[in-house]
């Protein structure tokens, strides 16, 4: 697997940029907003519309309306100065890239950033950091992130780097044909795998968390045993919807809590009777256990099925062999 750490890279000109294109025979009688949607399917058509009625779009060197017809073979040209989509400024955080194209960017979160600005956070993201390294994502809303790790979950990440992507990436999520894969470590030993069908919406009482809650959004969380040690067990989680801390809130609720989970599973678990130096590990271990392994998509551009596993952070391997060890002491 191919990884860069990117650090410095140059700002892009703010001067207008032009597309071009010929119509096609086949597209004579359609209108030129029609056409051009199609030809430059990178921008959505609202945005092309808007370009051809503020006479930055020309028909063989003519101004046009979105509502003229083409005949076929015209020159279509577009001169237009891309919008910035976010007010955020760039900074100069390292980010782990495992994949990158015209149209994609796939990084490596590590525990403690945050994915975008919020109140508590006001910089510092990781969408500070595509400013800088990818200045051309300041054309694309929220700097192209389409979906969110909690700050101190571990893992792959997809950022769309064109508006096609953009939409593309977006639909995948909505239609749930984007798998997302995690590997987390609970309090507790269990039987067996299942499925969480319960509803997440905000705490009731306290606004900082989510909860289980039936005016909740519908949230839905697959999971399986991986393996079982002395008092906690390993899971493979695969998300089907992408609720706020939707993993976290769910296992809490099953009553199996992620280890190191100080919002969902309260003070920290020592089960009784491990060794000293399994304590120290468990106590010492100050982010919940969870890492997003594994992130499979179809290409916005090529169709083509892409998956991406990457390797759990230091933290949890460590984590994950004090409790095999422990396991061989009983």
């Amino acid at each position: 697997m191919v990884r860069r750490i990117f650090r410095v890279l140059s700002m892009e000109s703010t001067d207008k940029q032009q597309f071009e294109a010929i119509a096609p025979d086949a597209m004579a009688g359609s209108r030129v907003d029609q056409v051009m949607s199609k030809l430059f399917s990178d921008f959505s058509r609202s945005r092309i519309t808007e370009w051809i009625r503020n006479g930055e779009a020309t028909v063989d060197g003519r101004v046009c309306r979105p509502r003229d017809k083409i005949l076929g073979g015209e020159k279509l040209l577009l001169t237009v100065q891309l919008q910035t989509q976010t007010e955020d400024l760039p900074q100069a955080i390292d980010l782990e890239v495992v994949y990158d194209d015209k149209h994609l960017l796939v990084i490596n979160k590590p525990a403690g950033l945050v994915v975008h600005p919020a109140a508590g956070n006001r910089d510092g993201t990781v969408l500070n950091a595509l400013l800088y390294h990818f200045p051309g994502q300041k054309n694309l809303p929220r700097a192209g992130i389409v979906h969110r790790l909690d700050k101190d979950t571990t893992g792959l990440m997809v950022v769309a780097k064109s508006e096609k992507a953009h939409k593309s990436l977006v639909d995948q999520l909505q239609n749930r044909t984007m798998g997302r894969e995690y590997l987390a470590v609970v309090s507790g030993v269990m039987t067996g795998g299942g499925t969480v069908d319960e509803p997440i919406g905000r705490h009731p009482t306290q606004r900082t968390k989510m909860a289980v809650h039936p005016m909740g959004k519908h949230a839905v969380t697959h999971y399986r045993v991986k393996k079982r040690f002395t008092a906690h067990t390993l899971l493979d989680i695969k998300l089907e919807t992408g609720r706020t801390h939707q993993i976290r809130v769910h296992m809490a609720h099953l009553h199996y809590p992620l280890v190191g989970d100080s919002v969902y599973a309260g003070r920290t678990r020592i089960p009784a009777g491990v060794s000293e130096e399994l304590k120290q590990v468990i106590r010492s271990f100050f982010r919940q256990a969870l890492h997003a392994r594994s992130l499979s998509l179809e290409h916005p551009e090529t169709g083509e099925c892409m998956t991406w596993e990457i390797p759990l952070p230091e933290d949890m391997r460590q984590l994950i062999e004090a409790l095999e060890k422990e396991e061989g002491l009983h």
